[in-house]
């Protein structure tokens, strides 16, 4: 009987704090519709800073508390409401999502940048204090705990229902031009709501980080516990989710004291935070379309087929030559380019075409890697069966969620990375005894690609295939539904299209590009392990898609490169890997708003440079004089025989207004 008092006690305690953190996730989402995904890193990043005043700085506990809580956190949520995610309720959930892992990112490389990893630790409020129950002690750092908890989720009941400011906070979302209309404002009521999920989410962190320790991905991936919890609130009922806190935490207090600790369950106890989000998740009501929704933007100009072909000859071109004259150190991170650009790929398809955004992208493409591991068949047989494995899990992982839309698919790949990275790559069964599994490398009818440059040009090969594939989609008129449905689904709706079964569809060919690339990887790297496709990974992949365009084959080339380099640079210059990391995730803040990415600048330099920089400079040229004939002077060859050779490249470019944020 002790020992369950004990576990109890302990659930109790763990079940408060994901409350805490889970009633300000409500409570920016409810006042701003905005999902922070970036919750548990600003807790983490407001942990470190309260360990910096009261332990490195030698402050008062009490002092430290208070700038932590009510001076700094509140500051950063006025701050990040303002000049970061200002309006993104009113876009694309799409667009919100990429914005906040952004900050996620961000937060932890600026974590790591400024408090160098080494060993922390943070002492519990009110060592001294004991409370007999029986033989089970209760520290007054869980008496603490548990009681701010209920004073929490009844204050901020009372301040959303009972006063003026609450119900403010629910007019800024709900119908802010009304508000105006008596008197309101809605931008400081969101500020303050921001405000006030900060400082929850900072006193969250501050009382898990004496259990926990001061870890970057602990305490940020934490708040997957908050988001199951929230979830299980509706992300609307303050009262429900702190009853979901409580019996998540009590659920993994006792799946820690009574699961065996061997074979299966093992792995259960580490995922069933991930496990009851997903089935939360799948629990929840149909979701409501949203109307009035529709913002007009630029999107990238889609090439024709002959340009298309002659810049992937030129590709293929180019790796041909560095495949000659690299060394295979070099030709393995060449490889891994292409292995990442094909990933990025499947984003273009599922975030940039379909609007919806997957945050374990990465997981697919191991489960594909596995598959072509295990099938033993290093052939285009064995690759297009792991492709197809891969693209039925995807399709699982979207069916139970069929009846939800963006945020709620978002999340649902969360917790199938979560689930992916600790219950079946990190399990014996996958990868064996050492972590690492064989794979050979693909044949041709009978003959093998043994050569690492021939492999890589192989790779470079499907990549083309794939970018074709997309583009030749993107054109027709399956590209055109995609971009309707990602623009305006109720205007869909009412036209009869059934998206339902379309995003099933959608993310199982999402699923398999991305299983075709993690196989393809398999067979260059000769061996592959858990450690290749852990779940935060999939993270920076999305942010850097998204920074150098997701919705382009451009930005996917480019975003490939530049996450093949970034262990590269942190490799060399370890004293930058924080700001590196910082650098990627605010540059997705930056740079979420538009979909088009740096790749968007590229295009417009092409064709600034193509309509004005060389006429202009055809013009200063010399012309010579023509056989039989007059003459001409500089003038005339900027007259009509130039406009009409240009109309038709124009033409192919021709802008076209897509759903952004504003």
């Amino acid at each position: 009987m002790s020992t369950f008092l004990a576990f109890t006690i302990f659930g109790l305690f763990s079940g408060a704090a994901y409350a805490i953190a889970a009633s300000g996730l409500v409570l920016t989402y409810t006042t701003t519709r905005v999902f922070n995904i970036a919750h548990g890193a600003l807790g983490m990043v407001m942990s470190f800073l309260f360990w910096d005043f009261s332990v490195r700085q030698g402050m008062p506990t009490w002092l430290a508390l208070v700038l932590v809580l009510l001076v700094v956190a509140p500051a950063l949520g006025w701050f990040l409401q303002r000049f970061v995610c200002r309006g993104l309720g009113e876009g694309p959930v799409s667009v919100s999502l990429v914005v906040t892992v952004g900050l996620l990112v961000g937060c932890i490389g600026l974590a790591t940048q400024v408090w160098k990893p080494e060993a922390r630790s943070v002492m519990p409020f009110l060592p001294e204090t004991r409370v007999e129950l029986g033989s089970v002690t209760v520290t007054g750092h869980q008496l603490i705990t548990i009681l701010l908890s209920a004073v929490v989720a009844a204050g901020l009941f009372l301040l959303l229902s009972r006063t003026r400011i609450g119900t403010a906070m629910r007019a800024s979302v709900d119908n802010p031009e009304l508000l105006k209309l008596f008197g309101g404002r809605p931008d400081t009521a969101a500020a303050l709501s921001w405000a006030i999920g900060t400082s929850l989410a900072a006193l969250a962190g501050v009382l898990l980080v004496s259990q926990v320790g001061l870890d970057y991905y602990a305490l940020t991936l934490l708040v997957i516990n908050a988001y199951a919890a929230a979830m299980f609130g509706r992300l609307k009922s303050l009262p429900m989710t702190f009853v979901g806190a409580m019996v998540l935490g009590l659920s993994t207090s006792y799946a820690s004291g009574y699961l065996p600790t061997e074979g299966v369950f093992n792995s259960v106890r580490n995922v069933l935070p991930a496990l009851f989000l997903f089935a939360v998740i799948v629990a929840l009501p149909q979701a409501q379309l949203r109307i009035g929704q529709v913002k007009g933007s630029v999107a990238a100009p889609v090439p024709s087929l002959p340009k298309a072909l002659a810049w992937g000859g030129v590709l293929l071109g180019v790796v041909a030559l560095l495949s000659g004259s690299l060394s295979s150190a070099h030709l393995l991170l060449l490889g891994t380019a292409a292995t990442y650009a094909m990933i990025m790929l499947s984003l273009v398809l599922l975030t940039g075409y379909g609007g919806h955004v997957s945050l374990a992208q990465l997981s697919f493409a191991g489960v594909g890697a596995l598959a072509y591991a295990k099938l033993d068949e290093p052939s285009l047989y064995g690759l297009a069966l792991a492709s197809l494995i891969a693209a039925g899990v995807g399709a699982l992982v979207a069916l139970p969620v069929l009846r939800l839309t963006g945020l709620y698919l978002a999340l649902a790949t969360m917790a199938f990375g979560v689930i992916m990275d600790k219950l079946v790559f990190q399990h014996e069964s996958a990868f064996g005894f050492n972590g690492t599994l064989p794979a050979g490398r693909m044949s041709f009818f009978g003959t093998t690609v043994g050569s690492t440059g021939g492999y890589v040009m192989l790779m470079a090969l499907f990549f083309v295939l794939m970018a074709l594939f997309l583009l030749a989609l993107r054109r027709g008129p399956l590209g055109r539904v995609l971009i309707a449905m990602r623009d305006s689904p109720a205007a869909c709706g009412t036209l009869g299209l059934d998206m339902r079964w379309f995003r099933v569809g959608l993310f199982a060919l999402s699923a398999g590009m991305a299983g075709m690339a993690g196989a393809l990887f398999a067979g260059l790297r000769e061996t592959i392990g858990a450690a290749d496709f852990q779940f935060f990974n999939s993270l920076p992949l999305l942010l850097l898609a998204v920074v150098f365009g997701v919705t382009t084959v451009t930005g996917a080339t480019l975003g490939g490169i530049g996450l093949m380099l970034m262990p590269v640079l942190q490799s060399d210059h370890p004293e930058l890997s924080g700001l590196i990391f910082a650098v990627i995730g605010f540059g997705a803040v930056a740079l979420g708003r538009d979909p088009n990415g740096l790749a968007n600048l590229l295009f417009k330099g092409g064709r600034l440079a193509q309509t004005r920089l060389l006429p202009q400079l055809r013009a200063r040229l010399p012309v010579l004089p023509e056989r039989g004939g007059a003459q001409p002077g500089p003038a005339s060859y900027d007259g009509d025989e130039s406009e009409q050779s240009d109309r038709p490249e124009q033409s192919e470019q021709k802008e076209v207004p897509v759903h952004a944020a504003p």
